[in-house]
């Protein structure tokens, strides 16, 4: 059991987001340290529950996907996939005891596309309300 154990994030997002170059990826690791860890994807529709719910177990007390916008996906349905495996991946959680809002989805909007840096600040800051995840809290 880790003690020093610190809230951690993980971010599954697409690669096709705007501001999620390499660059930009590792100014945030730079930013935010230990506090997420990223993932980027080349579609959020690769993304599988058992991928959250890995990351869950092993070292994150929330995880969340970031998706293009809604019908501008490059892989025609990969967004509409993200959406069912997290919504899924939600009710293997909540069927454990854990609270669903440690799992989450971000959309992204084809109006007004907001940089991956923006969505990761609001992100946590809503997360980090949940607190330690009851799997890594000492007994």
């Amino acid at each position: 059991m880790n003690v020093a154990h610190s809230f951690t994030l993980a971010l599954f997002y697409c690669r096709n987001i705007p501001g999620s170059s390499e660059r930009e990826r590792l100014g945030l690791e730079k930013k935010y340290g230990s506090k997420i860890r990223f993932y980027p994807l080349p579609c959020s529709g690769r993304m599988e529950p058992v991928h959250m719910l890995r990351a869950l177990e092993e070292f994150a007390d929330a995880a969340y996907v970031i998706t293009c916008p809604e019908g501008a996906c490059r892989n025609f349905e990969g967004n509409y996939r993200a959406r069912k495996r997290v919504e899924r991946t939600k009710e293997i959680i909540k069927s454990i005891g854990l609270e669903p809002e440690r799992v989450g989805i971000i959309v992204g909007s084809g109006e007004k596309p907001e940089p991956l840096a923006d969505q990761v600040g609001r992100i946590l800051e809503n997360c980090s309300k949940l607190g330690i995840s009851p799997v890594f809290q000492k007994k």
